[in-house]
């Protein structure tokens, strides 16, 4: 009896005990799943935390001035035209330094955090721009502008001597924004940003200009006034392509000789059916009553019939002799609407 006791209470013993490893096997197994069902959890409460962005490759592309430029994800750009700086911004970049006009003139609105300035984009100081240790200079090919011509270009060699890549463009129309903004959104790898700032607006502007009559062209003068003077533009223009994008036929591409000596007598002549007038410089004020005072000393120009008719109009220049950037569409509005909304 006693062996027989002895045998069961053992039986029991290792019973319990193969009980109790299985119970402490489970629990083992269950604390070592707990971290996957953890990050689970984790994942579901945070449903919106973004992926890890891809960092953009170096991009090679010919500026408009013919040379081929490499850039590599730069985070220290200098823009040298007040334009180009908002047009860098509007692609997704920072900046470090920009021209006077990006923060002096009306229309741009820099958002990059303590952006040093680095001089009058007519007069670039070369010292300024590279105590920012730039990574990519943004510069204009292009000549003119308060009736200087730019010296930008001059400053190419010592840049690349540097090592510092620079890159010069040219924005005249729309296509040439289109242009620049594919390059720049290309490096900064933001192509929903070219969609939204460019493919958008080109869809706009497409609608606009469709709507224009196709018959019975009205014909138009576009002048610049300044402090100094008169200028007449022609369909080569910022605002002389849009006007022609829209059937404008503008008498300067038919009269050349005005785009070199402004006369009142040759408008009196033509009598255009609108004059669209652009003010300079930093006084618009002062490049109005210039005007103003041109025309009261001609009897006749009253006699216009631009002028009897209400089609003497002033443009916006933030509009219409700045660049537009992301406005291009609200620029051609502004046209279609003074050319056909009063028909």
């Amino acid at each position: 009896m006693y062996r027989k006791d002895f045998v069961l209470k053992k039986f029991v013993l290792c019973a319990a005990a193969a009980a109790l490893a299985l119970a402490l096997a489970g629990c083992g197994q269950q604390e070592s799943e707990a971290p996957a069902a953890d990050a689970t959890q984790q994942e579901q409460q945070n449903p919106e935390a973004p992926a890890a962005e891809a960092v953009p490759g170096p991009v090679t592309f010919t500026d408009d001035a013919g040379n081929e430029v490499t850039v590599d994800n730069p985070q220290r750009v200098v823009a040298c035209m007040g334009s180009f700086a908002n047009a860098w911004e509007l692609a997704g970049g920072t900046l470090v330094g920009v021209s006077d006009d990006a923060l002096q003139a009306a229309g741009w609105t820099i958002q990059s955090p303590d952006v040093a300035t680095v001089g009058d984009f007519t007069a670039v100081n070369l010292e300024a721009v590279m105590a920012l240790d730039p990574d990519f200079v943004i510069m204009t090919s292009g000549t003119g502008g308060r009736g200087g011509d730019s010296s930008q270009a001059d400053l190419r060699d010592a840049l690349v001597g540097a090592g510092i890549p620079v890159a010069y463009f040219e924005v005249t129309t729309f296509d040439d924004y289109e242009r620049l903004m594919r390059t720049f959104t290309d490096i900064t790898g933001r192509a929903d940003l070219y969609d939204q700032n460019v493919a958008k607006v080109a869809e706009a502007i497409d609608a606009i200009v469709g709507a224009a009559p196709a018959e019975n062209p009205p014909t138009a003068l576009l002048l610049t006034t300044f402090s100094g003077g008169t200028r007449v533009q022609n369909s080569g223009t910022q605002t002389g392509a849009m006007l022609a994008d829209l059937g404008v036929n503008n008498l300067a591409d038919e009269n050349r000789s005005l785009l070199k000596d402004f006369s009142l007598e040759a408008v009196i002549e033509m009598d255009p059916d609108f004059i669209f007038v652009i003010p300079m410089g930093n006084d618009t004020e002062a490049a109005m009553r210039n005007l103003e005072e041109a025309t009261a000393a001609n009897p006749a120009w009253s006699s216009l019939s631009a002028v009897q008719n209400g089609r003497y109009i002033t443009l916006d220049p933030t509009l219409y002799l700045a660049k537009p950037n992301a406005q291009w569409d609200a620029a051609y509005q502004g046209l279609f609407d003074n050319l056909y909304g009063q028909n």
